[in-house]
This record gives C-alpha cells, sequence and structure tokens, in this order.
C-alpha cells in the first residue's frame, strides 16, 4: 500500500507541474484503495500540495493498512471531511470541497469490487462525473469491473487511470476507455514476471 500510494504520488506531483490545479481532494473508500488513497494524500501534504481528504464510508469501517494510514493523517491534522450516511444531501456538501479547477483523485473502490454499485456512492459517482473537473483513477475507476471492463452500475469517468504492477485484464475491452482515459502504470516492487508463472 506505502508502494502503490508513493509512486502514484509521484505521478500526481509530475502531472500538477503541468496543469493548473490549486488543490487535490482525494475521495476514499473504507478499503484498499482508500488506504491507497490517504497515502498518496500524505506524500502530496508533504511535498506542501493543498490536499484534503473526503472519507466516504464511516470511519469505524475502516481497518487493517488503511486505518494505519489514516490515523497518520489524523495526527498530521490533515484536512478529513467524514461522511455521514444519515445526513440528507451529503453527497453535495461532499462535492463542495471541490474548487472550479480542483484535481480529483478517485480512491473510492478497488479491484476488490464485486457487484453493483450501491446507494449513496452510486450517487456520488454519477455527481463526480457531472462536475467539470478532472479526475484521477487509482488502480481502476470506481465502479469498473476489473475482468470484464464493464461498469457495475455507476462507474467514475477518469482522464487517466494510475493502475498498479500491470493493465488489467478489463482494460482489453475497448470500451473502458471511456472510463479510464489514459492509463499510466506505477510499480509497487512486485517483479510482474512472478505474476505470469
Amino acid at each position: 500500500m506505502e508502494n502503490a500510494g508513493a509512486n502514484a504520488a509521484r505521478w500526481i506531483l509530475d502531472h500538477l507541474q503541468n496543469h493548473h490545479h490549486p488543490n487535490v481532494v482525494i475521495f476514499c473508500g473504507a478499503g484498499n484503495n482508500g488506504g491507497d488513497g490517504f497515502v498518496i494524500a500524505r506524500h502530496l501534504l508533504g511535498r506542501k500540495v493543498m490536499t484534503s481528504v473526503v472519507l466516504c464510508a464511516p470511519r469505524e469501517r475502516v481497518s487493517g493498512d488503511a486505518k494505519i494510514h489514516l490515523t497518520i493523517l489524523d495526527r498530521m491534522k490533515a484536512d478529513i471531511l467524514e461522511w455521514n450516511e444519515s445526513h440528507v444531501g451529503m453527497e453535495e456538501d461532499l462535492l463542495r470541497n471541490c474548487q472550479s479547477e480542483t484535481l480529483v483523485v478517485d480512491a473510492l473502490f478497488g479491484t476488490g469490487l464485486s457487484g453493483p454499485i450501491r446507494p449513496p456512492y452510486d450517487r456520488i459517482i454519477e455527481a463526480l462525473n457531472e462536475m467539470d473537473l478532472e479526475i484521477i483513477a487509482v488502480d481502476i475507476p470506481s465502479g469498473l469491473d476489473c475482468d470484464t471492463g464493464k461498469p457495475l452500475g455507476s462507474a467514475v469517468i477518469a482522464s487517466a487511470t494510475i493502475t498498479f504492477v500491470a493493465p488489467k485484464k478489463g482494460f482489453l475491452d475497448p470500451d473502458s476507455e471511456i472510463y479510464t482515459g489514459d492509463i499510466f502504470i506505477a510499480p509497487i516492487g512486485i517483479d510482474i514476471s512472478c505474476l505470469c508463472q
């Protein structure tokens, strides 16, 4: 997770040098994809990039390595907006964090997603897609099936995807490019030849 997030952050830092984005907002889920997002946030903040995190899940659902990296952000006093499921209109409140030139990082759901996106995440994804903002997906656009390249209901439409180790099987489907945008591969310290044996 540390390697994945650190290398994704390096790509984002390079990207920011060539594009005007006054701030970065990272939308994180409770799982490992969200954990990658927490690591990215830490590295961006360490480089003085104005960065905030939107935790789109109850905090108590964050566990394992992701929880460790969220705790580090807490200790850094990072700007973390927490989603409240009972709050009507919360999706709109989350998206108010995004200014007109915000770079959005999608770290909601990764390759472990199974089954269609359920409410309220479908509404969050649809709201993100309706905003005229650049979205960078981490590993895979949230809601896209990594094996088929088809959306599981709602799916993030990213301008670029930073995927780890190797392209996902589903990226072979030409229709998946609508969601992935340009694909960039970030290493995480695994020799790809080991995956082919």
